[in-house]
Parts: C-alpha cells; sequence; structure tokens
C-alpha cells in the first residue's frame, strides 16, 4: 500500500509492503529519489537486564549512489563511517525514550539507504521510517514522532533544505517532536549554525512544529489502516512486600550517601549500600523457592527477575525518586549547589611544551585536556563514503579512557559514543575556525577526558577553544558548552538544573548541551528520557544556557584573552605562491621530477592546486623560504637580453643545456660558444658554470642562449 504526502514542496511517499514480511515491522519511505527501508524487529523473550535492549543501526549502501567503493581487495561496505554513526545515533535518541520503561525484549531497528538521489539526506527520512515501522507493528511504544531538517537562507527559514542549500545557510537544525494532548511537544534537536542568537533557534521550532503535526497525522492515517495490535508486556511482578523491606533497611543512609558533591565518595557508598542491600535481601529470601512463585501466581506473570536485580531495581527506583523530590520540592542538589550554579571553574592554557597547542579545562570533577596539532594542506582527513567525497581539513577526536571514571576496561577503538562526542564538538568550533585561504593549514584537535563527573562533551568545546587560541590559530571568538538539565514529575513540575553532574545527568530527564560564544550558538543536542518538552520550557533552557556560557568565556578570558600572535616555534611553517596555471607543468616537471627534487632538498610538502596556487609546508621557515625562491625562479618570465650564470646539465653533438634557474634549461648551440670548435666537450664539461645571454625564446618557449665573455 502507498501512502502520499506533500511536504515542503515535494512528495513524501511511504510504502507498506509483505517484502520484509518477517520483521515485526517495515516500510519504505521515499523523498525526492533518496529511499531507505526500516525494519524492526523484538524478540519474544525477556531479558534479565536492568536496561531496555534496544539496538539501532544506519547502513549505508554504495549502490545507493551508484558507487564502488571499498578496499581494492574487498570492494563491499565494512565498519560504518562515521556519517552512519552520527545518523544511527540521531535515530536511537529520538526514539528511545518512547518505549516503555517494563520493556525488556531485545528490540532492534534497522535503517538501509537503498537510493540516494544527491540532494536529500536519508537520515531525515529514515527516522521517519524508523517512526512508522514501530507504530504499525506490534512492538509497545507511544509513537509516532516526526521529524523535519531547516535551515535559514537570507533570514528565510527553509523545510527539508538540500544539500546544496545546507551549504549557504547559517542553520542546520533537525527537530523531532511528538504529539501529546494537541500539542508537540520537543523529543529532539540537533543543531548547527554560525552563531545563531536564540530568538532564531526559537523562531525556527515555531517554524517547524506544523510540519511535525502533518507527519504525525499522516503517520496516524497509516496506523488506522496497517497497524497491528500492540502487544501487552506483562507487568513485572510488583513485590510491595520487598520494596518496602528495602526501603525500611535503607532509611536516610541512602540520601545520605546521594547528596554529597565528592563523586567518588558518593559512588563509593552507593555501591557498598547496595551489596549490602542485596546480601540482607537475600538472607531474608534465602533461595526465595514458594516466595517467589507465589509472587508470580499473585501476579499472573510468567517471568521474575532473580533477586539482586530486583533489589537493584528496587534501589535505583529509589535514588531516582529521592533525587526528583529534593529537587522539585526543596531545590536541594547532591552537590549542594543552587539550580543555576556552576561548578567551580578552572581553566589552562600551554601546559605542553612540544606540542602546537594545548588547553585544560576543569569543571568540578570533569577535566578535559585538549591537544592541538598543526599540518600541511596534504594532512587533510581524505572522506569517502556513500554520500561524501572529499577532504577534512578541521578535525576533533574524543578519547573517554577507563581511568576517567576510576574503572578497569580494556582498550578499544572509538566506539558510537567517542565518535558522537568528537562531532558535536567539531561542529561546535568549525564555524569559528578562519577559512582555508585565510590560515593555510590542517588542523586536528584530541581532547582527552582525564575525569568525568557529566558533561565531558562541553567540556571539551572549552578546552579544544583554549588550544585554539593557544596555538595561535586566528579563531573569531572563544566558545564554551554547556548542560542544562531537567528535572519534572507526573504533574508537570520541573526544574532546571544548570552543569549538571552524576545523579543529575543519570536520574534526571533530559541532557541539552548547548555550545557557542558571547555572540551566538553554534552547536546543540538534546537528549530526553520522557517524551518531549514545551516550548515554554526549551525557551528557558536556552535563557539558562546562554547565562551560564557568558560566565564560562568570562573565566577562559581570564587566563587566555584571545589567540596568541605567533604559532608555537614547533609548529610547522606554511607559506602560499601564487603562479600562472601554465606554469604548473614546469613546476612538476616531467614524471614528477623537478617537484621531487625541491621536496627532497629543501625537506618540504608541496600541495600545487589547479588554480596555480602553491602551498609550501615545513618545519622550518628557512626551509620554506628556499622552496618557494626556487619555484620563483622556476615560474618567473625570463627576458631577452638577461645574463645568467648558468649551469651545464647535460652536453650534445650539437650544443650544450645550460640550467639557468632551477628548473629552466636554455640551449647553447655549438655556434654560440664564442669561437669555433669541432666538439663541445672541448670547451664544456658537465657542472661547469658559464655566463650565458638570453638571445631568443620561440613560440614554444624554448629558450636560446648565447655564451659570454
Amino acid at each position: 500500500m502507498n501512502y502520499k504526502l506533500d511536504l515542503s514542496g515535494k512528495e513524501l511517499k511511504v510504502e507498506i509492503s509483505n517484502l520484509a514480511e518477517q520483521a515485526s515491522g517495515s516500510c519504505f519511505v521515499r523523498y525526492g529519489d533518496t529511499e531507505v527501508l526500516a525494519t524492526v524487529v523484538m524478540s519474544k523473550y525477556e531479558r534479565e537486564e536492568d536496561f531496555f535492549p534496544l539496538t539501532v543501526d544506519y547502513e549505508e549502501r554504495y549502490y545507493a549512489a551508484g558507487k564502488i567503493l571499498g578496499s581494492r581487495y574487498i570492494r563491499r561496505e565494512s565498519r560504518p563511517s562515521d556519517e552512519a554513526i552520527i545518523t544511527s545515533r540521531l535515530i536511537d535518541r529520538t526514539i528511545r525514550p518512547l518505549f516503555p520503561e517494563i520493556l525488556k525484549r531485545e528490540t532492534q531497528v534497522i535503517v538501509t539507504c537503498l537510493s540516494w538521489d544527491r540532494e536529500n539526506d536519508p537520515d531525515i527520512f529514515g527516522l521517519i521510517a524508523a517512526s512508522t515501522a514501530l507504530s504499525i507493528s506490534e512492538i509497545p511504544w507511544s509513537g509516532p514522532i516526526a521529524v523535519v531538517r531547516i535551515g535559514r537562507l537570507n533570514d528565510e527559514m527553509i523545510i527539508n533544505p538540500t544539500y546544496e542549500q545546507r551549504e549557504r545557510s547559517d542553520l542546520d537544525l533537525v527537530l523531532a517532536g511528538v504529539e501529546k494532548e494537541g500539542d508537540i511537544l520537543i523529543n529532539m534537536i540537533e543543531a548547527e549554525g554560525t552563531e545563531i542568537p536564540e530568538e532564531v533557534i526559537l523562531k525556527a521550532v515555531d517554524f517547524g512544529k506544523p510540519y511535525l503535526k502533518k507527519i504525525i497525522d499522516f503517520q496516524n492515517q497509516i496506523v488506522k489502516e496497517v497497524g497491528k495490535e500492540k502487544i501487552k508486556i506483562e507487568t513485572l511482578p510488583q513485590d510491595l512486600k520487598l520494596e518496602k523491606e528495602m526501603k525500611g533497611f535503607l532509611g536516610e543512609r541512602l540520601e545520605k550517601a546521594i547528596f554529597q558533591s565528592n563523586k567518588t565518595e558518593r559512588f563509593e557508598d552507593l555501591s557498598s549500600l547496595k551489596e549490602e542491600l542485596i546480601s540482607y535481601a537475600e538472607g531474608k529470601y534465602p533461595g526465595e523457592g514458594k516466595y517467589a512463585r507465589d509472587l508470580v501466581k499473585e501476579n499472573k506473570s510468567s517471568f521474575l527477575p532473580s533477586l539482586p536485580l530486583r533489589v537493584s531495581s528496587v534501589f535505583e527506583k529509589e535514588i531516582k525518586r529521592l533525587v526528583h523530590k529534593n529537587i522539585i520540592l526543596k531545590e536541594r542538589r547532591p552537590d549542594g549547589r543552587k539550580l543555576d550554579e556552576l561548578r567551580e571553574i578552572g581553566c589552562q592554557a600551554g601546559l605542553l611544551p612540544r606540542t602546537h597547542g594545548s588547553g585544560l579545562f576543569c569543571r568540578g570533577q570533569t577535566k578535559a585536556l585538549s591537544i592541538l596539532t598543526l599540518g600541511a594542506p596534504t594532512d587533510v582527513k581524505l572522506l569517502q563514503g556513500m554520500e561524501i567525497i572529499g577532504e577534512k581539513r578541521f578535525m576533533h577526536h574524543y578519547n573517554f579512557p577507563p581511568y576517567s571514571t576510576g574503572e578497569v576496561k580494556p582498550i578499544r577503538g572509538p566506539g558510537r559514543r567517542d565518535i558522537g562526542h568528537g562531532m558535536l564538538v567539531e561542529k561546535a568550533l568549525l564555524p569559528l575556525v578562519p577559512s582555508f585561504e585565510e590560515f593555510p593549514y590542517t588542523i586536528r584537535i584530541v581532547t582527552e577526558i582525564l575525569s568525568s563527573n557529566g558533561s565531558t562533551s562541553m567540556a571539551s568545546v572549552s578546552s579544544s577553544s583554549l588550544a585554539l587560541m593557544d596555538a595561535g590559530v586566528k579563531i573569531k571568538r572563544p566558545a564554551a558548552g554547556i548542560s542544562i538539565g531537567l528535572i519534572q514529575n507526573k504533574d508537570g513540575q520541573y526544574k532546571l538544573l544548570t552543569d549538571i553532574q552524576g545523579p543529575e545527568d543519570h536520574y534526571g530527564d533530559m541532557d541539552f548541551k548547548i555550545a557557542g560564544t558571547r555572540k551566538g550558538i553554534t552547536a546543540i543536542q538534546m537528549d530526553v528520557k520522557i517524551e518531549g518538552i514545551t516550548k515554554e520550557i526549551f525557551k528557558e533552557v536556552l535563557e539558562r544556557g546562554k547565562k551560564a556560557r557568558i560566565q564560562i568565556l568570562e573565566k577562559m578570558e581570564e587566563i587566555l584573552p584571545g589567540p596568541r600572535p605567533e604559532l608555537s616555534p614547533f609548529a610547522p611553517r606554511t607559506l602560499t605562491l601564487q603562479i600562472n596555471p601554465e606554469k604548473i607543468r614546469e613546476v612538476i616537471g616531467p614524471g614528477g621530477r623537478v617537484i621531487n627534487e625541491i621536496i627532497a632538498e629543501c625537506g618540504v610538502s608541496i600541495d600545487v592546486e589547479e588554480t596555480g596556487k602553491i602551498f609550501v609546508t615545513a618545519e622550518k621557515e628557512e626551509a620554506v623560504k628556499k622552496a618557494i625562491a626556487w619555484i620563483k625562479n622556476i615560474t618567473r618570465e625570463i627576458k631577452v637580453g638577461e645574463v645568467f650564470q648558468g649551469r651545464v646539465k647535460r652536453i650534445l653533438n650539437f650544443g650544450a643545456f645550460i640550467e639557468i634557474l632551477p628548473g629552466q634549461e636554455g640551449l647553447l648551440h655549438i655556434s654560440r660558444l664564442g669561437r669555433r670548435v669541432e666538439r663541445v666537450e672541448d670547451i664544456l664539461k658537465i657542472g661547469d658554470v658559464v655566463p650565458v645571454e638570453v638571445i631568443s625564446i620561440d613560440e614554444q618557449g624554448r629558450i636560446n642562449l648565447s655564451m659570454t665573455l
């Protein structure tokens, strides 16, 4: 069955078929000639876990773009690209809050891009497809959700802009929402922009909401016609007796353990208390036996988690209840701060002696160290994927080692979270980095999280800004990041928390990351654990975020008010030279002979553009200047009548080729040697330096010389 919706002048087409008939739900979504397939499957069995086992995978297919890529010996898709990982996380963060808390069946969502038209990004339509597939399936889920991308060109908002429009837009905002009681709640936001004022972000959200409503109504129509009846998940047996006894055992000790400022002490106290609680329960109900069977029978349930898991669940619920109660009723945070109070901030710049730039940003027990390296234009990252083939000159990589949380874990490659956080910081800083024309360097920043107690990605924005300025990169303005949290009860009462950490993050209802400068916002990422937030809360978050951002920037500017005037003495030096494009072949030489000679002789790297712009990079400026002078000599226009001290390079029967400038040779005919000779070798030998004059240059640029005495 086919369903169509006009969306911003283009047709959004949803096809429900039985092609993936063994999945719990599936659908094809097409917009333009971009088409995706979403499938959802839920296991029949409960898993004994204290979390919802959801997996979301976005799969790029090279055939969708008509490409054959990958290693020459493999020629197929392998590990997902960074862009695919970001899309997977985007879908996951949007759909996850709408699953019931009690669901413990393994669930997998796979979105596959089947066709890509080079105009419409599949990520938005992959999310719509995932929502539709979940909505029509038997899987319990309180969707549908809707999503749009919003751009801004010449102060005008655009829905689902093309790639070309996004290149010219100063805002790229992905907005997702869910309908509740006739209103659209904001479920997820991810945005990047060129220092966008808060009021423009609000305007974009208002602009997008009617489109979200339209897409939700469209999906509801499909569900009404083809949707399956939802499976009723058995409620886990409510062990009221156990809950009462566990709460009685904990008494006031749990609240005391939660509400302390030091994360390590809090973690140790809570872990010890939890172990003590489980031991008490196991002693109280040895082997459970008849008690467990009666509990299952009483609740008409076929599944009963183990006693330690039930005790752990009671423990976690009680922590969440106490955190919510204290914050909403008493405005009491675990570490004693006011609701809008930042943790203690510390900054340093230039703390590593041999790196090109470094910055340390500390906020409470969260500590981020960023290290910047400058490279030549040829050090860019090459991008090859379904959507992108190109180069990247500004990179940010994020490392989250196990010691940052006091844990012991194997160290492997970057995970989805590491890649996602790294890309978020990259988006936050990219609008501030000078263009390649202004600053012809490749820039790589690596952030090492030394200690973590919440909001490490936003700390990375600040530490990376310090590293950029320490390196002498002329960024427009420094940027800082902050996370705003939300605690909300069932009655709608809520409190916003500035600079969330520890239990506020884990047991809270929202993590709203905002990065930007004094002038405006450069990046936003919002995750919720509830259905969504109202526009009023959203507006308040932006206001709170701006206030905190300015406070952080003031602290940073005390340490380093702006970029250093000079690059680090250990950074490479790059100089540029513009030559006539017709002279490029002379710089390259036959088979690259000339350019390779310059590189080897001067110890430089050289990048030549088709426009005739040449970039020369080396560790020492003297080497760069030597290479530049060499290239200038090669490409300079030689005039008739000029005299040179040339070096004999080759001897032939009819004359000798004399190098008058590096890479430029002329012919000294035997008749122009100054006196009559039978053999050129009688007068000249290879390597001799002789005075010569340019007597003519023919139409092909060949130079004829005469020896001068």
